[in-house]
């Protein structure tokens, strides 16, 4: 537990937060927070619930009718069936994912983490007793885990693939075809699938983010889908996240739960309830926006001499390569942690370095603020690099 080192996103957000504090006009673009406020109905909920009395323990998988909630939403955008029963509601995704593994890892059981990864994952495999994988993938394949490297990197203690699509940190979108792919090899290793789809509204031009399970027969029996109103709904402090898993599985997890935190709170559970039952209108606002400054972004950053960044089909974050400029090292820059250090002591705007997401010499830039915090932001990543 020692050895567990912390979220480097909160710590970036920490340090920013700390410089803001002291006066210094600091721009945070690290953490992957919506900047828009909680829809007032989902608001509006939340205050029902608490003037109704319900403010007490709930059943430790969540209130009956949220379940049901989130498996009617998983049935109508996915077309596959899923019962209020597979579903467990968390105290947020981080937890959800927490519980999978604690549920489904025994010592030494390896997991297969695609590189560039969020933060969290390996670090909540090894609290597990499990060995994370990692898998580097390559920005000319737009940081996509190709089949032919799975299969090389499986082994007799293979027990997992963990996938996250759109992704944290890159934003990228794995095609349909790409994950059937994936698929065929976790069906014939026998592997369990981590489909972390919690971004999965989030998608730009177009274009779909296919949940995990549908792809294939039999894949449903094999796979949790992690979700969550925190990106969605601009939910992030009401702590709400779920999974998806086969019945039993979603039984033991639940059993889990009721030891470890008894019940999610339960006015963040009503406010989930309306965010999937009321308007969705907010849903879309947002993402159009998030499409704009994704624009503007990929557009300002492509314009940098050395930066090169991915296509960015989802979420809200831009994961770009600054290997040129640590290559010549100016100033002793040679990482891409001293080069956030020196980002934010010199230019003040927060970042999060590259290898935190198992990818040395990148960056991750979050595009979830105001256009002129952008435009800000980007003008100073931009001095900082002109300078060396």
């Amino acid at each position: 537990m020692v050895a567990l080192e912390p979220s480097a996103t909160l710590a970036m957000a920490a340090r920013a937060s700390a410089l803001a504090a002291a006066g210094v006009d600091v721009i945070d673009l690290s953490v992957g927070e919506p900047d828009f406020p909680t829809p007032p109905h989902i608001c509006a909920a939340a205050e029902a619930a608490i003037r109704a009395g319900k403010t007490k323990y709930t059943p430790a998988a969540g209130i009956p009718a949220l379940r049901a909630a989130v498996a009617a939403d998983a049935t109508r955008r996915t077309g596959s069936e899923v019962t209020a029963a597979q579903v467990v509601v968390s105290n947020g995704a981080k937890h959800a994912l927490h519980n999978v593994f604690m549920a489904l890892l025994d010592d030494g059981d390896e997991v297969v983490i695609p590189a560039p990864f969020w933060v969290s994952y390996a670090e909540l495999v090894k609290l597990a007793g499990g060995v994370p994988v990692i898998l580097p993938t390559r920005l000319e394949d737009d940081f996509k885990l190709r089949p032919e490297a799975l299969r090389r990197a499986l082994t007799p203690a293979s027990r997992m693939l963990l996938l996250c699509s759109p992704s944290n940190p890159t934003g990228v979108v794995y095609t349909p075809d790409e994950l059937r792919a994936l698929a065929d090899l976790a069906i014939e290793a026998d592997l369990a699938v981590v489909a972390d789809e919690i971004y999965d509204q989030l998608v730009f031009d177009g274009r779909a983010a296919v949940s995990f399970p549908t792809l294939r027969p039999g894949l449903a029996e094999r796979t949790v889908v992690v979700g969550g109103v925190s990106k969605t709904y601009s939910m992030t402090g009401w702590r709400i996240g779920w999974t998806i898993a086969p019945e039993a599985l979603s039984k033991a997890i639940g059993n889990l739960q009721s030891q470890e935190t008894s019940n999610p709170s339960s006015v963040s559970q009503h406010a989930a309830l309306a965010a999937l039952t009321g308007p969705q209108a907010c849903v879309l606002e947002m993402c159009r926006e998030f499409q704009r400054r994704r624009d503007l972004v990929a557009a300002r950053l492509r314009r940098i001499p050395g930066v090169r960044l991915p296509d960015i089909g989802g979420a809200f974050y831009a994961f770009f390569d600054i290997s040129a400029a640590l290559a010549a090292g100016v100033g002793g820059i040679t990482t891409s942690g001293q080069w956030c250090e020196q980002l934010l002591e010199r230019e003040h705007v927060a970042l999060v370095a590259g290898s935190a997401f198992g990818a040395e010499g990148h960056v991750r830039m979050s595009f979830a603020a105001a256009e002129a915090k952008l435009v800000a932001g980007l003008d100073r990543i931009e001095r900082f690099l002109s300078r060396g």
